[in-house]
């Protein structure tokens, strides 16, 4: 039988989980056998789960899961150097050369385990079958947005934590508009036909803003574009790849500009590849904004946990498109899981 494990994730403010109660009904009714830990900061309450059949087990006790479990969490595990037995599915950030990528894959190496990379369920196509992007969009303008607000009352953002839901997010975004005091900015949103684009271009709408939505055909030309200045918010949702145009030059500083904030979704600041240019580290919940020029005043959003902040809707949306990738998770050298095996394999044979 196949034993999927829920484990609890370690990492701090992450509150969602990639499996709800009626998935792992689901699970069950298939034939697998599903264990969830505990977790006291997860969105989804712990009681769903036992009602759905799931065996319950203490919070962060899957090294100790039987072997032939797949353990499932989303974010990292916790970088203690141990070898790592199991089979994981989660998000590694392990393929593009990045420091701790290339130590995860070592431990797997030491233990004998595999990783299926969240990032490599893929269709046949090459589309990932499951992604958060939507709700980064979303609550990513949302930040962006209180950043401006902040920023029109002389200030800078204060710390954002998890809203309970969408509506919640709504309400609270609002009132700061309204104590804001100033005429509404007009958003230009870059990458809006993708998943993070539409999430982002969504609030913004929602919030009564004017929103420029532009795409592969209008950044086609290389730059430069003026019109990312003549906004007062700029959204980025485009992933920092070779050949990306640079919205934001590091002159944009000194120029004439409306701009005053920008949220870079992608949050890619140190790729070579990235296309705002003014800026070198991520935010966080505690500094959302970074400003990096006073007069006039620019700040910058590049939180790179942004789903995070609306756990329920994220984790919803997150395991209802993952959920058909699991029930074949009794055929794993095939479909899906077969081709994500590959890629870790392919990254696992030396050089």
């Amino acid at each position: 039988m196949t034993h999927l494990w829920v484990r609890a994730e370690q990492r701090p403010n992450e509150e969602r989980v990639g499996l709800t109660p009626e998935g792992a009904a689901a699970l069950i009714a298939r034939g697998l056998r599903v264990t969830v830990e505990a977790s006291r900061p997860r969105a989804l309450s712990i009681e769903g789960y036992a009602a759905a059949g799931c065996a319950i087990a203490p919070e962060n006790s899957w090294p100790t899961a039987p072997a032939d479990a797949i353990v499932f969490g989303l974010k990292e595990l916790p970088e203690d150097g141990t070898p790592l037995r199991h089979r994981h599915i989660l998000f590694g950030h392990a393929y593009k050369g990045q420091p701790a990528g290339r130590i995860l894959l070592e431990r797997f190496r030491a233990g004998g385990g595999t990783l299926y990379d969240l990032e490599s369920l893929v269709d046949e196509s090459g589309r990932r079958v499951a992604a958060f992007g939507y709700w980064a969009g979303y609550a990513g303008a949302a930040v962006a947005l209180k950043c401006w607000a902040a920023q029109a009352r002389g200030g800078i953002c204060a710390p954002v934590t998890t809203w309970p839901g969408r509506e919640g997010l709504l309400a609270d975004l609002g009132a700061e508009l309204t104590s804001a005091g100033a005429r509404q900015p007009r958003a230009l949103v870059i990458g809006a036909r993708g998943r993070v684009g539409t999430g982002a271009a969504d609030l913004c709408e929602s919030m009564g803003l004017a929103v420029t939505r532009w795409d592969m055909e209008e950044t086609a030309h290389g730059g430069p574009f003026p019109e990312v200045l003549a906004h007062e918010i700029f959204l980025n949702c485009i992933l920092a790849r070779p050949g990306c145009p640079v919205f934001v030059p590091a002159e944009a500083l000194e120029a004439p500009r409306a701009l005053r904030v920008i949220g870079d979704i992608a949050c890619d600041p140190t790729s070579d590849f990235s296309p705002v240019k003014v800026y070198d580290r991520t935010t966080s919940w505690t500094a959302p904004a970074l400003r990096v020029h006073d007069d006039p005043m620019l700040d910058v959003m590049a939180i790179d946990n942004l789903p995070s902040l609306l756990p329920v809707e994220s984790s919803v949306d997150y395991a209802a498109q993952l959920l058909p990738s699991l029930l074949t998770l009794d055929r794993i050298e095939e479909g899906v899981w077969g081709r994500a095996k590959a890629e870790f394999d392919r990254h696992m044979t030396p050089a």
